[in-house]
């Protein structure tokens, strides 16, 4: 997996994390004084809200990974560990997009890059619970359309209350990371959010379809 952050040494890696904490203390502190003086207190709580679901990935990520909660099966596609026989599937973070996106790619190299570690990472996840025919796929993105996600093999289902509120909360880190991808100021739009769902049999059935696919995808 190349992904920047994960190849540092531990030392490296805490001294980043150090630097983020340090540096959201201070922000929040600024915050606070500065709505303290002008008696507007509300900068003061919107600046920890969206500051702390900014850098929260960057914390949340690697502690997950440690305890084994998370599993990466490419850079940008992450599973959790099955519960009820429903196993949830992310795309990857702002955390991850800084770390693992190169620089010197143009946006639409950026985008298919993305696309093809979903698709790569799908077909990981595939291999590993292939034989666990009760095994549901689910997963929400506002990237993936509906026709990619039915050719893969997923059906669309009603995104429930509790994720949308979670994506709204977390606005402007999503904003960042779609950015990032785009290489410019790029506003999300988070009506075009899908929850896609699939038992895992239904997945293999497509595996010739989206090995093509992540073929396709690296050599665009």
């Amino acid at each position: 997996m190349k992904h920047r952050f994960y190849n540092k040494s531990r030392k490296e890696q805490n001294r980043i994390l150090g630097a983020i904490a340090l540096g959201f203390m201070l922000m929040i502190t600024a915050s606070i004084i500065i709505s303290i003086y002008a008696e507007i207190y509300l900068i003061g709580i919107l600046t920890f809200a969206i500051g702390l679901s900014i850098i929260a990935p960057f914390f949340d990520m690697p502690s997950l990974k440690k305890s084994g909660k998370i599993i990466y099966y490419s850079s940008l596609f992450i599973a959790e560990k099955p519960k009820n026989d429903i196993l949830k599937i992310h795309g990857g973070t702002l955390f991850d997009y800084y770390y693992v996106l190169d620089k010197h790619m143009k946006a639409k190299e950026r985008t298919n890059f993305i696309l093809q570690q979903y698709v790569e990472g799908l077909l990981r996840l595939m291999a590993d619970y292939k034989t666990d025919e009760k095994l549901i796929i689910r997963g929400t993105s506002y990237i993936i359309n509906k026709r990619t996600a039915k050719k893969i093999g997923f059906e669309i289902r009603e995104t429930d209350s509790l994720q949308k509120i979670i994506l709204y909360y977390n606005y402007f880190n999503i904003l960042i990371s779609n950015s990032i991808a785009k290489k410019k100021l790029c506003f999300p739009n988070l009506n075009n959010t899908k929850t896609f769902e699939a038992h895992i049999g239904q997945l293999l059935e497509k595996k010739e379809y989206i090995e093509k696919l992540n073929v396709s995808l690296k050599e665009v």
